[in-house]
């Protein structure tokens, strides 16, 4: 395996295909482990996730290619990155392989002078691409990588040891993000892109050196970084049934033994660990959905096992998709997309005006590809796009240079903006004065959220433990509690409500209709004066998501 860079100075298209894949292999290993790098303790670490769908997507466009030149291989890795690209770091990810590609443009192979040209290209794309760069995250590590790389390939021309001192320098810009970003240090992690980046490195490292692939080295230390849901999105044939267990083992786990007898089981298997505690997660087919139990009984003590039918889930997951009813649209008016992470939540964007509603939200961002695909179709060449999310505004962004249709983007950053502006949208008036029109809207509301820590961290003044319940305004953490009620009422009184009318809230899948009950009465009874309204917003991982107007 060491042959393709140790004794060649060039590499083209098919070798290129074989090291992308590894780089994939060891990204989709180590997932849930970058999704664990989260600094505030809230259930959004999907950053191992994003990069993950992107690579795979990436992937997609040459895994049946055969070509030898380079850069038509690396072309199509990119265009492939550019459509699948999922929240900011699947984002910068897919401008780092597109500067990467446009060097390659058509050349055969790929020497060191060109893989440093290349990588500087990365990291130049990567600068542009993102409005206001924050050093320490994933375009530092990029950076750092393409200086190493450049003063590699002045001493020497094989390309194995330029790529040792590429994966050196991404691990050490990985260790130092803390340093140049405080908010990782407080939270005692790095910065989760740049740690994804450098996985990806040493993917391409470990397959040359003929290394595994396909168990990450590292143990998920918390269960909120598995997201089993996100499974669901890809049921391979024969896979039946979901199975989950915890368990406690009676001595020191063996994770590649595990991981091996799990692999003759089923598929999308993950395991994480916490407080001695473990959870396996499998898909397997119907007739193997015992063998998980029996395979842990001899390993373990078991405490919890959870089984479901795979197909069952998809049916009410589409179901959900036709249960919302839209207003007629006029042909040629303005149209409004909306991003929205429940039922609940569609039918009022839905009811609002909003002809597309695309699922997504915290740890399911949309892909470009999916942002494109929700109004290309509409009758109309004018279209509004509602992110409301951080994390899907750089993606919606990225989509407008692609279509050939008007496009802007109103940079809503939660549920209220989102709200907010779609009662500014004007169908048949001026496109730019109802884009400015709903952009005004955005100061209009404030956002609060509840939901439970994922972790331990004293962040902003705040006390947070792992498994309490945290409060955040407009998305900055400010106070914890016991309860979700005991939580939004503290929330409340350290925003000062009496600057306000009217707080309007929109509970969850967490939260009964009866305690979102309860809790707005407490809270009409603590404000009489204000306007209280209650929605089912069907969300996911938030209870409460409260809009103070």
């Amino acid at each position: 395996m060491t042959g393709i860079l140790e004794t060649q100075k060039t590499i083209n298209g098919n070798q290129f295909k074989k090291l992308f894949e590894a780089s994939l292999r060891w990204l989709k290993a180590n997932q849930q482990y970058v999704n664990s790098l989260n600094v505030f303790p809230v259930p959004d670490g999907d950053t191992g996730t994003n990069m993950l769908l992107t690579m795979q997507a990436a992937y997609n466009e040459i895994s049946t290619l055969e070509e030898e030149n380079i850069g038509k291989m690396a072309k199509n890795a990119a265009q492939g990155a550019l459509m699948g690209a999922r929240g900011n770091s699947g984002v910068i990810l897919s401008q780092i392989l597109r500067g990467f590609a446009r060097v390659l443009d058509n050349l055969p192979e790929m020497d060191a002078q060109l893989f440093s040209n290349a990588l500087a290209e990365s990291r130049n794309t990567a600068y542009k691409g993102v409005v206001r760069p924050v050093e320490g995250t994933i375009s530092t590590v990029i950076k750092d990588i393409s200086i190493a790389v450049e003063n590699a390939s002045k001493k020497t021309s094989n390309l194995l040891a330029i790529l040792e001192e590429a994966v050196k320098a991404a691990d050490e810009s990985v260790k130092f993000t803390p340093e140049l970003l405080p908010i990782l240090k407080t939270a005692g992690v790095v910065d989760s892109g740049g740690k994804g980046l450098f996985i990806l490195l040493e993917g391409i490292q470990r397959y040359l050196n003929g290394l595994p692939l396909d168990e990450s080295a590292v143990v998920i230390k918390d269960f909120s970084a598995i997201k089993f849901a996100e499974t669901i999105e890809d049921i391979e044939d024969g896979q039946d049934v979901e199975v989950v267990i915890d368990f406690t083992p009676y001595q020191a786990l063996d994770l590649k033994a595990f991981y091996d007898d799990l692999s003759l089981i089923g598929t999308s298997i993950q395991v994480g660990e916490g407080d001695g505690l473990y959870r396996m997660h499998i898909h397997t087919e119907a007739q193997k959905q015992d063998e998980p139990e029996a395979l842990i009984k001899k390993l373990g003590e078991i405490s919890k096992i959870y089984k479901e039918d795979l197909a069952e889930q998809m049916r009410r997951i589409e179901a959900k998709k036709n249960e919302i009813t839209f207003n007629d649209f006029v042909s040629g008016s303005i149209a409004v997309v909306a991003v929205s992470p429940g039922i609940g939540l569609s039918q009022i964007f839905a009811s609002q005006g909003a002809c597309a509603i695309i699922e997504g939200g915290q740890t399911m961002n949309p892909s470009i590809q999916e942002i494109l695909k929700s109004f290309e179709d509409l009758p109309t060449d004018k279209v509004i796009i509602l992110p409301n999310n951080k994390n899907i505004i750089l993606a919606a962004n990225s989509a407008k240079p692609l279509s050939v249709k008007q496009v802007e983007v109103i940079p809503t950053r939660n549920i209220p903006q989102g709200i907010s502006a779609i009662l500014r949208w004007n169908p048949d008036g001026d496109f730019q004065q109802v884009v400015d029109d709903m952009n005004d809207a955005l100061d209009e509301a404030d956002c609060g959220e509840i939901t439970i820590a994922t972790r331990n961290v004293n962040l902003n003044g705040v006390e947070v433990q792992k498994g309490k319940t945290i409060g955040l305004l407009n998305g900055k953490l400010v106070v914890a509690g016991d309860s979700v009620s005991e939580t939004c009422l503290n929330l409340l009184e350290k925003y000062n409500l009496e600057e306000r009318e009217r707080v309007t809230f929109f509970y969850g899948t967490d939260l009964t209709e009866q305690e979102a009950n309860r809790i707005a009465d407490i809270v009409q009874q603590k404000y009489p004066n204000h306007e209280i309204e209650l929605h089912s917003g069907g969300q996911p991982h938030y209870p409460l998501i409260m809009s103070l107007e």
